[in-house]
């Protein structure tokens, strides 16, 4: 992918058949799915692909425990199936893991036995691996530091795990390789209308400040928590359509949870899941629940979801952790539809479409594992809102960016595919590439170099945030690697000492954030 190629296509004064507005999950899966049914395809996000929710997710790729024990049995059924796709799709990404329900009541076993056994039967041909009962032996092997006291035995069951922001970066790729033009840190400032159809979008690009429009024949709106401003650029009257909700997560060391499985915690105080699981070699605990009345791209951690994490795990655990053992902790905002429920998290994750009487198409709600089927609903709204050929969705068996080459890669460069023989080759050609970028964290200098050349990264936060995790694997350290990132990228991308001392210290403010 290459911005300035891009951006040309974009300012060419060239039409497109679907002008998508919003580069996280929602909206990089619709370019993939208009992109590959043969359609002209812009997408335009305000800052980098994946910044808000879809970079900040518990890392599951799952149907949903607590969605059947609301009895919805379609949703749990469409992201079991969505799930299987994107175990198929993505191995390099997305993987089976097993969790364990540790059970400290005699009805628990049975109770959730039974349930995990029809989430099993629900997941049909694309299933993972059984549920089966386990003795308290057996998840004390396990889960070495379980709580033991009261500790009956447990469930083990599998779902999926991935990368989110590293999946967002990958179909980025996957829709430019259709033939989509895709721009990060491009602004939707506000619609065009021929009569009260609405015909294209004003953008600014937030590097240069250049102003242009692009006509379209559809537009959709796809900005998660920002799409009710996106809706009033379209109609000032429009009453809101979300009631977003925070959650926040911690991310541990390894040795608070040693062994390969996780931890979920059926029922807390807030009636959510609690899920610690391993990831990148970290441990990530998640999540609250906590209506919000803003939505910000930084939303922040509450005092009173701190001290939930630490109650709810300090419940489970023998060796409790403490604030000084938080590598990083961050927040994200979920889209969810407004509904009157006494609590966000009564609130269903089912995804909604709108259509405006001038045309604009809102897709809101939905979560990170059914992105492919919210994807295939909304280009489906887009041929007849746009009066475009109806052809089939074929993402359904659609090889994601990087596929392949995976297998038996047991490194940080398996999370590339096959973009890793890319990244070693750069390395293998300069020696100085082949170096960590701190000694604290396993990315080398030649994924900076990589992820400036084909992944659009254009900022420190880009790369240490979403191209790598390092901001969310251990904030503090990822701040003493900034000035590495810096001088690489601003060599890569054309930019000044003082541009990356610029980029030192606003990636270091911004990392404050992630400390506890």
């Amino acid at each position: 992918m290459n911005r300035a190629d891009f951006l040309s296509a974009a300012t060419s004064g060239t039409s497109f058949d679907i002008v998508i507005v919003g580069g996280g999950a929602t909206g990089l899966g619709a370019a993939v799915d208009a992109a590959t049914r043969g359609h002209s395809v812009l997408l335009v996000e305000q800052s980098d692909f994946a910044k808000g929710t879809s970079s900040r997710s518990t890392k599951l790729v799952h149907g949903g425990v607590r969605y059947l024990k609301q009895g919805n049995v379609s949703l749990v059924l469409e992201a079991l199936r969505e799930r299987g796709l994107l175990v198929r799709n993505a191995p390099h990404l997305a993987h089976s893991l097993p969790f364990i329900i540790p059970n400290y009541h005699w009805w628990e076993g049975p109770f959730y036995g039974i349930g995990m056994k029809v989430y099993d039967g629900l997941a049909g041909k694309l299933g993972l691996e059984p549920s089966r009962w386990l003795s308290r032996d057996d998840v004390i092997e396990l889960l070495p530091n379980i709580e033991p006291e009261g500790l009956n035995g447990g469930i083990i069951y599998h779902d999926g795990q991935f990368d989110d922001s590293r999946l967002a970066i990958n179909l980025a790729q996957t829709a430019a390789e259709k033939g989509a033009v895709l721009l990060n840190y491009v602004r939707c400032c506000g619609l065009i209308k021929e009569g009260q159809h609405v015909a294209g979008v004003q953008l600014r690009d937030e590097e240069s400040g250049r102003e242009f429009e692009v006509r379209t024949k559809v537009v959709i709106n796809a900005t998660g928590v920002f799409a009710d401003s996106v809706r009033r650029m379209d109609d000032a009257q429009t009453k809101s359509m979300l009631s977003p909700s925070q959650g926040i997560h911690f991310v541990l060391p390894r040795e608070f949870l040693p062994g390969d499985s996780a931890i979920m915690i059926p029922k807390t105080d807030d009636g959510r899941v609690l899920f610690a699981v391993p990831w990148h070699g970290r441990i990530v605990v998640g999540t609250t629940d906590t209506p919000v009345s803003e939505s910000s791209l930084e939303p922040r951690a509450l005092p009173e979801e701190i001290e939930f994490i630490f109650t709810q795990m300090n419940r489970y655990l023998t060796r409790d952790p403490g604030r000084d053992d938080v590598l990083s902790v961050f927040a994200g905002l979920r889209p969810l539809i407004k509904a009157e429920a006494g609590s966000t998290a009564a609130l269903s994750r089912d995804h909604l479409i709108t259509i405006s009487d001038s045309g604009l198409i809102t897709i809101a709600g939905g979560k990170w594992t059914t992105y492919r089927k919210m994807a295939e609903d909304v280009i489906d709204h887009a041929e007849m809102i746009g009066a475009l050929d109806h052809r089939l969705c074929a993402t359904q068996n659609l090889p994601i960016h990087g596929h392949e080459g995976s297998a038996g890669d047991k490194s940080h460069l398996s999370t590339y595919g096959s973009d890793a023989a890319g990244i070693r080759a750069l390395a293998d050609a300069d020696a100085s590439l082949g170096e960590l970028l701190h000694a604290k964290l396993e990315f080398l200098k030649a994924e900076v170099v990589w992820q400036a050349r084909h992944e659009m990264a254009r900022t420190v936060e880009d790369v240490l945030s979403r191209r790598t995790r390092a901001l969310l694997l251990d904030a503090r350290t990822s701040m003493e690697a900034a000035p590495v990132v810096a001088e690489i990228l601003a060599r890569e991308i054309g930019k000044d000492a003082a541009w990356a001392q610029g980029q030192v210290t606003a990636y270091q403010t911004l990392a404050k954030g992630y400390l506890l």
